[in-house]
């Protein structure tokens, strides 16, 4: 030992030396272990089963670790009741929809997958394939059309049945559903619509296309202007990692007067891992005897499952296909809108013959009031909120 009372530096290489041998040493007595603890045990020699009665730490830790996987494991399993048990289960949920004063529905993925947009957290999930390292297709997400779930929604909300809609997606199905926006809270925005914040108030432009194409994280100014004030327009997505400022079409503010006017919460399509993190829709601050009544639909794990008054594991057109059933109430067929007859601007390559063509030219409006349709589609497509130009239905 040097003077002083400090180590050498001989002395600290020993010392370091000696904890990484016993680090090592660790390490193979843990594989060692591993390895007796995955045969079955009948077939462990004498010697085997000493050294797990040596090393009970060790056997402990990994038996605490397995425990663990296995739970992860069955959170990610999808499950489904029978058939009369989710029968039976969507009768009672009926019972409480009937019956609620304040009904509040929230939705996640899980409820856009019968319309081919994949989910994040299901056994072929976004979330999901990324951890297996594998590669995730790219979905056109114009071409998907509301499921039977958002018309049955749309139709409870029509029927006064239900109150608001929380959703965490920003498919826009919803509104393409008939939803009226006041009955909505796109918490992470809306890929159709782009908005101006320098106009007061905010002035919204509802697209017919998406609006994302240009726009990423920290990055949502959409390439567009605003045809009122010629500022930019950016896009409503909250991404991973931000804060959602926008008062539309997130809406928390009725967000969460919605939640804590609700005596029943319906959770449709949702893990719950991000909205279990809001402790404003869940009233948190209020007494549990007090907070509404929770009834989950989704095949798998949810953090809020102990605390469900119901849990239904079944798809989410299942389960409404049988709760609109039970509620006498029948399901409108999604209309899709076309753009014959929407407008009256002349089109690139008629689809008639040159002297049709020319006898329709005869008939048409003074070429002043026309202007050219880009590819046979919307000319700047989508109209402003508030503007005097004439909506495009």
């Amino acid at each position: 030992m040097a003077a002083g009372g400090s180590l050498s530096r001989a002395e600290r290489k020993a010392a370091a030396r000696a904890e990484i041998l016993q680090q090592e040493e660790q390490r193979d007595r843990r594989r060692q272990v591993s390895r007796i603890l995955r045969k079955p045990a009948g077939e462990r020699s004498p010697e085997e089963s000493l050294l797990l009665g040596e090393c009970e730490d060790i056997v402990r830790e990994l038996e605490r670790r397995r425990m663990k996987r296995e739970g992860l494991r069955r959170r990610q399993e999808e499950v489904c009741d029978e058939p009369e048990e989710l029968k039976r289960k969507v009768i009672e949920l009926a019972a409480a929809v009937r019956s609620a004063k304040h009904l509040v529905i929230y939705t996640g993925a899980g409820i856009s997958t019968a319309a081919s947009i994949p989910d994040y957290r299901g056994p072929n999930g976004v979330w999901t394939l990324l951890q297996k390292g594998r590669s995730i297709r790219a979905t056109d997400l114009s071409e998907a059309e509301p499921t039977l779930t958002h018309m049955s929604i749309a139709c409870l909300h029509k029927h006064n049945l239900v109150q608001h809609v929380v959703s965490q997606n920003c498919d826009g199905l919803h509104l393409r559903s008939g939803l009226p926006q006041a009955a909505i809270s796109e918490l992470h925005g809306n890929m159709y619509i782009e908005v101006c914040t320098f106009c007061t108030p905010n002035r919204e432009y509802v697209r017919m296309f998406d609006v994302t194409e240009r726009t990423a994280l920290h990055r949502h100014h959409t390439g567009r202007m605003c045809h009122k004030c010629g500022a930019q327009l950016r896009d409503t997505i909250v991404h991973f990692g931000e804060k959602g400022t926008l008062r539309e079409p997130l809406n928390w503010e009725a967000a969460t007067e919605a939640a804590s006017k609700a005596d029943v919460i319906l959770c449709l399509g949702s893990s719950l891992k991000v909205l279990k993190k809001y402790p404003h829709l869940w009233c948190m601050s209020k007494p549990p005897s007090r907070r509404p009544k929770l009834y989950i639909v989704n095949l798998q794990w949810t953090p809020k499952d102990d605390l469900a008054a119901l849990k239904l594991h079944g798809k989410c057109d299942d389960v409404m296909r049988l709760l609109m059933e039970e509620l006498g109430l029948e399901i409108p067929c999604y209309d899709s809108p076309s753009e014959e007859g929407s407008h009256s601007r002349r089109l690139v390559a008629p689809p008639w013959s040159l002297e049709e063509a020319q006898m329709q030219e005869q008939q048409r409006e003074p070429a002043s009031q026309l202007s050219l349709s880009l590819s046979g589609g919307w000319f700047g497509r989508g109209c402003a909120k508030g503007s005097k130009k004439k909506k495009v239905n």
